[in-house]
């Protein structure tokens, strides 16, 4: 069983730190760091840190684009970029170490040719195989349809894919018209797709039975932030708390918890286990500043917290 990523609007994520944030003033940034970002690549990070190989496939523009590449194999990350015309966006995430509050600025990125989506299209469909995973993670770019994770699937369809797919807004709205293995929204996006502004715990828990008694999708991985997460599978409703410990960054979490959940999907966890995985991972991304993922070692260190 392989495991393929696809991140199709990746950035080159930049963190820094300021001594206050204060308007129409030139700031003195400290603490620069820069890390490869984007739904599926944090994905693949996780994996490759946890020994689990994964075939990252993402596309790549201009300088940007060569730096991300360039980090990633530094982390042994296999990857297999798609070249294209325009830049790898960037994203910015600022500290204010005075109020340690973070201000995240995330940049659209810029809009593919026909030629650029046909050949994502036709790399995914090439490199999946029979029974394995694929991660369909992240935002799409600006021109690309709706669709397009649906229009991946419909291409697959015949390999019996085990499809995870952590995307928000109309893309996930149009994928879950397709057969899906796992999908993780958080509560927000869980009360959009069951077209409420809010839902109660005990609607949570009925619409998510409701998705996977229909069929549309094996498991449904909720994400409560801090509160932790839910798993709605044909057994039923698992829950999973976080440990009290201090957040540093939010930043790459979900992506994190994602990879924990194909983590314990590899190795034929059961509900309540794979849960615990994928929020223990997770939580382990919190603890770590910026725009860095968990380690191996704070991983098993949040795990035995949840013990």
């Amino acid at each position: 069983m392989n495991i393929v990523t696809i991140t199709v609007n990746p950035a080159l994520d930049k963190s820094a730190k300021v001594d206050g944030l204060v308007a129409e003033q030139k700031l003195k940034c400290h603490s620069i760091s820069f890390q490869a970002g984007g739904g599926g690549i944090n994905i693949s990070r996780v994996l490759t840190r946890l020994k689990v190989e994964s075939d990252c496939v993402f596309t790549s523009g201009g300088d940007n684009g060569k730096y991300l590449q360039h980090m990633l194999l530094q982390e042994k990350v296999k990857i297999s970029p798609i070249p294209v015309e325009e830049w790898t966006r960037e994203n910015l995430s600022v500290v204010d170490t005075l109020s340690s509050n973070q201000y995240r600025f995330g940049m659209p990125g810029k809009p593919m040719s026909k030629l650029e989506i046909d050949q994502i299209t036709n790399t995914i469909t090439n490199k999946v195989n029979e029974n394995d995973i694929l991660a369909l993670s992240g935002s799409l770019a600006p021109n690309m349809p709706d669709d397009y994770y649906a229009q991946i699937i419909k291409k697959v369809a015949d390999k019996h894919v085990k499809v995870i797919l952590d995307t928000s807004g109309p893309a996930l709205q149009n994928t879950l018209k397709q057969p899906l293995f796992l999908i993780k929204p958080n509560q927000k996006e869980l009360a959009l797709l069951a077209g409420e502004k809010f839902l109660t715990t005990k609607e949570q828990e009925e619409f998510t039975m409701q998705l996977v008694n229909s069929k549309k999708v094996k498991y449904v991985v909720v994400s409560m932030g801090s509160r932790g997460a839910f798993l709605a599978s044909k057994e039923g409703i698992v829950y999973q708390s976080t440990p009290s410990i201090p957040v540093k960054s939010t930043i790459g979490a979900g992506d994190s918890m994602v990879a924990g959940l194909i983590y314990g999907i590899r190795q034929d966890y059961s509900p309540q286990d794979m849960l615990k995985f994928g929020v223990a991972c997770g939580v382990a991304t919190t603890m770590s500043e910026g725009t860095n993922l968990a380690s191996a070692e704070t991983i098993k260190d949040v795990l035995d917290l949840l013990n």
